[in-house]
C-alpha cells in the first residue's frame, strides 16, 4: 500500500483511480489548518470531482440528541452511540449520516460499497430515534468537496495518503485516535512523514 501511495505522487502524468470508499490521510504538508491531521471518508469520487466527509474531527459542543431536539424529531428513549463530526468546510449546516450497509432507502442512501452508505435525508435520523436506524453509523455536518482533478492534484502534491477504510476505523470511538491508525494500515511512522512539500 506504501508503494502504491508513493507512486501516485510521481506519476504525474496519469489518471488516479476513483477512490470511492477510501479514506484520505491529511500529510503534514498539507497546509490548511482545516485539514491539518484529518481522515476523510470519500463518498463519492469521479471525473467531476470527488465528495467526503471528515470523521475524525468532532462537532464541538453539539450532541446527537440536541441534533434530534432542533430538529423537533421526538424520541422515547436516549440515544447512545451516534457520534456527530466536523465533517468538512461545504454547506455546515446540512447533515450527512455514513453508515453501515444494514441500512438502505430506496431513493435517498448513496450505496458506497458493500461496507458503507450514506443518507442526507431527516427519515434516517427519525429511524434511528425509533431504534430501526444502522448497527454503525456516524453524523457528519458539512462535507469536503473538490472540483474535477482538484483531489487527484492534491494528492500529488503530497497533500494526501489514501487508504482502505472498515468500519472498525471509520466508526471508532477514539476520534483523536484515528488519523494514527489509519497511518498504522499504510505501515507508517507519522515521525517519517516529511512536513515539507514536493514530488518525486
Amino acid at each position: 500500500m506504501l508503494q502504491q501511495a508513493h507512486v501516485y505522487f510521481m506519476e504525474t502524468d496519469k489518471t488516479l483511480p476513483h477512490l470511492d470508499g477510501k479514506l484520505l490521510i491529511a500529510m503534514p504538508s498539507m497546509g490548511d489548518p482545516r485539514f491539518e491531521k484529518t481522515v476523510i471518508y470519500i463518498c463519492a469520487h469521479s471525473d467531476d470531482g470527488a465528495m467526503g466527509l471528515i470523521v475524525n474531527k468532532p462537532a464541538k459542543d453539539l450532541k446527537f440528541d440536541d441534533l434530534l431536539e432542533q430538529l423537533k424529531i421526538k424520541s422515547d428513549r436516549p440515544i447512545e452511540g451516534v457520534d456527530v463530526f466536523y465533517g468538512g468546510p461545504v454547506e455546515y449546516g446540512r447533515g450527512f449520516v455514513l453508515h453501515s450497509q444494514d441500512y438502505d432507502t430506496k431513493d435517498s442512501t448513496l450505496s458506497v460499497n458493500d461496507e458503507f452508505g450514506m443518507t442526507a435525508t431527516l427519515d434516517i435520523l427519525e429511524d434511528i430515534s425509533n431504534g430501526e436506524g444502522p448497527d454503525a453509523c456516524l453524523l457528519a455536518l458539512g462535507y469536503a468537496g473538490w472540483g474535477p482533478g482538484q483531489l487527484e492534484g492534491e494528492i500529488r502534491a503530497n497533500g494526501w495518503l489514501t487508504c482502505d477504510a472498515d468500519q472498525e476505523l471509520v466508526f471508532s470511538k477514539d476520534p483523536k485516535g484515528k488519523w494514527l491508525a489509519a497511518l498504522e494500515t499504510l505501515g507508517i511512522d507519522p515521525r517519517m512523514l516529511s512536513a515539507a512539500g514536493g514530488s518525486a
